[in-house]
């Protein structure tokens, strides 16, 4: 049996040889992040592959984010671990749904979440992230917006904002499976806890919240936080990069059992898998991407 060291070792070998660069999501799993060259949300990692020299990515996360990477650095080769790593929220829209919504409520735009598929992205007017959903609505100062795929980000904008925010039905089951009840259990066994949570919870529960920070947000803010326990309420995937970046802090699931099962599909073995086999590459097609870009493009001039 290969040992952990040893897989590690030719991970770096091949990276070296291969001129990769290794992104791993904040969800991923605590090895997988140590192995990587950058961790972070999957915005802020497509963008940093693009700037970049290295030539081949590989994107420890998503499907949606692999696309995403791919769209933004498209001269470069971009590999998946795991082909079947996707995300339910993304699978929620299709491009062809959005397309006859939009004709039910014309003329009105279309902000569309990152955790959207390519094609999703290419029928929307721009797109934001869950740091920024508030700002870019908000730019577009039109009165009506139509915004896909995440009803429980939609409603946070929304309470924030004059805009009106209609929602597609859409969630993630891993942020909408927190309730109030574990928010109440977990108060009462960390009374001085601080807490925070991402905004695709629901409403209930960001109410109870301290704070409303994406995982970026809540990266920042770990390494300024003053307080002693804080109850994070996102994937349990963060707290291992929380935890190293400030020791000093008890970092708490709000709920232990907050599992991302495709952010865990991928292991050692199939980042080395796909060095080594130059697997699973993402495409995509041209003209797609061409408007997806102009999407994610907008957003980031704001």
């Amino acid at each position: 049996m290969v040992s952990k060291e040893e897989i590690i070792a030719r991970i770096k070998k091949l990276k070296a040889e291969m001129k990769a660069v290794i992104l791993a999501h904040n969800y991923q799993i605590g090895e997988v992040q140590d192995v990587a060259d950058f961790v972070g949300d999957s915005l802020e990692l497509s963008q940093q592959a693009a700037n970049l020299p290295e030539e081949v990515i590989v994107f420890c996360g998503v499907h949606f984010m692999a696309e995403t990477a791919k769209m933004l650095s498209p001269e470069k080769t971009v590999l998946l671990p795991e082909i079947n790593a996707g995300c339910p929220m993304a699978d929620m829209i299709t491009a062809e749904e959005l397309i006859a919504w939009k004709a039910t409520h014309p003329g009105k735009k279309v902000v569309c979440y990152v955790n959207t598929s390519a094609e999703v992205k290419a029928e929307s007017d721009i797109c934001c992230t869950s740091a920024n959903a508030l700002r870019i609505v908000e730019s577009l100062s039109e009165e009506v917006v139509l915004f896909v795929p995440d009803k429980n980000l939609a409603n946070y904008v929304a309470s924030h904002s004059s805009t009106q925010v209609i929602p597609w039905d859409g969630y993630c089951y891993v942020h909408n499976n927190m309730r109030l009840e574990h928010v109440a259990k977990k108060k009462k066994e960390y009374p001085q806890a601080e807490i925070w949570v991402h905004p695709e919870c629901r409403p209930e529960v960001i109410e109870q919240a301290d704070k409303v920070f994406s995982t970026g947000q809540m990266v920042k803010e770990a390494s300024q936080t003053t307080v002693s326990q804080v109850i994070v309420g996102t994937e349990i995937g963060i707290i291992h990069r929380l935890q190293k970046i400030n020791p000093q802090v008890e970092f708490i699931p709000l709920k232990e059992t907050a599992v991302c099962s495709n952010m865990k599909k991928i292991d050692l073995m199939s980042v080395l898998k796909a060095l080594e086999l130059k697997r699973y590459q993402i495409e995509i097609d041209p003209s797609i991407r061409e408007k997806a870009v102009a999407a994610i493009q907008k957003m980031i001039s704001i």
